[in-house]
């Protein structure tokens, strides 16, 4: 029996050829840079994967590809985000019969609805899939995401409701309500490239979801706090968090200096995103250069100290 997801599950980036084709090949890398890294799960296709760009087809290949390539050594969340309920549904049927260990859906926020329509969304992806763990994902920037009255309801009426995923500042309050009222019964995630997880780590999340590219470094700051050793946990968050939130100021240029961190940590070719996206500035390239510098730099030393030790 497979381990229930904890810390870090990566999403993993769709990787591009110069014509903006899926990138097989280098998708495969991927998922090897991630199992190399002793990592227990990953995310595909999700916000970071660029899913909003692919074709249903395409949303469907990365999760087959991530699978294979993954042989059993890493679970695979399958990410089956679309606003319409009956997509979705064939989408994460899809992604079951591939052999996804857990399958991810978002709530929609491309409108604004209520809690109503959003719990009988949720519970027709619930019931189509009953056997198959499900994390549910909610980034809402136009307001709050559920409610602990809804998700208690989800939990005692579906009981493939693993897990939960939100996306807001200041949570901890909202997240210490949930663990309470549920008992424990859904696993939290924090999302938004880790940037909360010193907070939310002692008030009980069970992972954090962030980029691929700095995966192995925030398990390391995920295992330090969880076990007490603050002030090395804080040591290590303080030097990988300059790079994380200047890349989170926009999701566009996340793509890009996601991709460009994992050209220099020699696991892409290239940078390339699908179009609309963000063209940054030659002072942006620059600065962005300087900041995967010095992620580059704290592997190699993190690297040296686990040998030296």
């Amino acid at each position: 029996m497979k381990k229930g997801l904890s810390g870090v599950v990566p999403i993993i980036p769709t990787p591009f050829n110069e014509k903006e084709e899926v990138d097989e090949k280098a998708l495969r890398r991927l998922i090897d840079f991630a199992v190399s890294n002793g990592i227990g799960a990953v995310c595909l296709p999700a916000y970071a994967s660029e899913f909003y760009k692919l074709t249903e087809e395409e949303k469907l290949q990365v999760v087959r590809i991530a699978i294979e390539q993954s042989a059993g050594r890493i679970q695979i969340v399958a990410q089956s985000n679309h606003p319409a309920l009956k997509v979705a549904i064939k989408l994460a049927q899809e992604n079951v019969k591939a052999g996804a260990d857990v399958i991810s859906l978002a709530v929609p926020r491309i409108f604004g609805l209520p809690e109503t329509s959003i719990k009988e969304y949720l519970s027709g992806f619930f019931n189509a899939i009953p056997d198959t763990p499900v994390l549910i994902q909610d980034f809402n920037p136009g307001g709050a995401s559920i409610s602990v009255r809804l998700i208690n309801e989800l939990l005692e009426e579906h009981p493939n409701f693993k897990y939960l995923k939100l996306e807001e500042p200041l949570c901890a309050p909202k997240f210490e309500e949930i663990i309470k009222s549920t008992r424990g019964r859904v696993g939290l995630l924090e999302g938004w490239g880790g940037l909360y997880m010193l907070e939310l780590v002692p008030v009980g999340i069970v992972g954090v979801m962030p980029g691929l590219a700095v995966s192995d470094i925030l398990q390391r700051i995920f295992d330090l706090r969880k076990n007490g050793e603050n002030e090395k946990a804080f040591d290590l968050f303080e030097k990988v968090m300059p790079q994380i939130f200047f890349a989170l100021q926009n999701m566009e240029l996340f793509h890009y200096i996601e991709k460009e961190l994992l050209i220099a940590r020699g696991i892409l070719d290239n940078s390339v995103v699908r179009r609309a996206t963000y063209k940054p500035d030659a002072s942006t390239i620059a600065y962005v250069k300087e900041l995967n510098a010095r992620i580059i730099k704290l592997v190699n030393s993190q690297v040296h100290h686990v040998a030296k030790n």
